[in-house]
């Protein structure tokens, strides 16, 4: 059996569902597929504990895709984001700096919500659109291009033509694959431990990531849960750091998180299951190839620093959205596909090589490295107008039309 559809999009995490809403919310015939059905629910097996901050350029591109009025009423304000390095001779808190949206903006610098609920309102919003297919339990298994189409074939044995293919299936990308197109990564022998915690002093709206080694520990905001202040963690060590941390009974997990946190919010209480992540940098060779746009994890993968990783994503739809209004009747014409990749592969390559630098300095284990670490961060940050720079740059593309300048 033969389908028809404008765009057709494998990959159905978070970018591929956010792609789906906005381009169907654009008007065009959407199939989106995945070969594993979305998980809804935080309780539920395999359920994905991290969370994600949306900054404020993304916002403009969910309000299109008719997803902000849904998540906004579960997201969390991020109004300062504060760096601490814990890395002299005892893990406490000897350097702290604040990050805050006031100084370039009215609105703070984004919104923080659990991954899980944003695949449980996407899939709500992409029901009541009646030009997408959402086939959860279906994946991509080859293609074949033509000059006026991709001609898809599932995993359910069905074919579909399409006038653009959107790969937006992970670090290992069957579309990249297909396309034969290469893609560099970079191993820090370093996993990611991520969980929900309850803590006795408020937050405040601050996003906090305490340095030391190994790693950030990072402590981003979420809604009060059972009446206490809670906040969602990610822990980045090395592999067998992580391993041994994953498996301590949750009395003695909890000690040493408080710990590692420099006890900035008081005892932390474990709310949620451990989940564990590895942590790689990738970047494809290119974005696209003859009826493709490669996006999101297919395209570039960073390490949990800055809440960069979705944004990037969204940034490469909002630059494709931007793409496709003007080719409307044939969004996979190369003057779609060859402009995305031209628009987008030197800003992520950029990006990608910062956090790299980033991730690197996080894990400075000699106190002479940390140290140093410390004397940056302090140089930096004392310097308005370079901090001021740093905040916008965070925002990524399109910060500075978000923002109001007040330097």
């Amino acid at each position: 059996m033969r389908e028809t559809t404008d765009i057709l999009i494998s990959g159905g995490g978070v970018a591929g569902l956010t792609a789906a809403c906005a381009l169907g919310s654009a008007g065009f015939r959407v199939i989106c597929v995945d070969p594993a059905p979305p998980i809804t629910e935080s309780d539920a097996h395999g359920a994905d504990l991290r969370t994600t901050a949306f900054l404020q350029p993304s916002i403009p591109v969910l309000q299109g895709a008719g997803l902000w009025s849904r998540l906004e009423p579960h997201a969390a304000p991020l109004q300062v984001m504060r760096i601490i390095d814990a890395g002299g001779e005892n893990p406490e808190a000897r350097l702290i700096k604040d990050f805050d949206a006031a100084d370039i903006s009215d609105e703070p610098f984004g919104w923080n919500l659990p991954n899980w609920l944003l695949r449980r309102e996407m899939v709500a919003r992409l029901s009541g659109l009646s030009n997408v297919g959402f086939r959860p339990g279906v994946g991509f298994t080859r293609m074949l291009t033509r000059d006026t189409e991709a001609l898809v074939t599932l995993s359910d044995g069905t074919q579909v033509s399409a006038k653009l293919v959107i790969g937006a299936d992970g670090r290992t990308s069957p579309v990249r694959e297909a396309l034969g197109i290469a893609a560099r990564t970079t191993r820090y022998g370093q996993k990611a431990l991520a969980f929900a915690v309850t803590h006795a002093i408020p937050h405040h709206n601050v996003s906090t990531e305490v340095h030391r080694s190994g790693g950030p520990f990072t402590l981003v905001p979420l809604p009060d849960r059972d009446g206490r202040p809670a906040s969602a963690v990610v822990w980045m060590e090395s592999g067998p750091e992580v391993a041994r941390l994953a498996s301590l009974p949750v009395s003695a997990f909890e000690s040493e998180m408080t710990t590692r946190s420099s006890g900035i919010l008081g005892h932390l209480t474990l709310v949620s299951r451990r989940s564990v992540w590895p942590i790689i940098s990738q970047i494809a060779d290119r974005l696209s190839g003859p009826r493709t746009v490669l996006m999101a994890e297919a395209a570039h993968v960073v390490p949990p620093i800055g809440a960069q990783g979705l944004n990037m994503s969204l940034a490469d739809l909002a630059s494709l959205l931007d793409l496709v209004r003007t080719h409307s009747a044939d969004p996979g014409v190369p003057a779609v596909t060859e402009a995305f990749h031209r628009a987008r592969h030197l800003e992520v390559r950029g990006r990608v090589t910062g956090i790299d630098l980033l991730n690197r300095a996080s894990m400075a284990g000699s106190p002479v490295l940390r140290d140093l670490r410390a004397k940056a961060l302090d140089a930096l940050y004392s310097a308005s107008p370079i901090r001021h720079s740093l905040m916008r740059a965070g925002l990524g593309a399109g910060g500075k039309s978000a923002t109001s300048t007040r330097d």
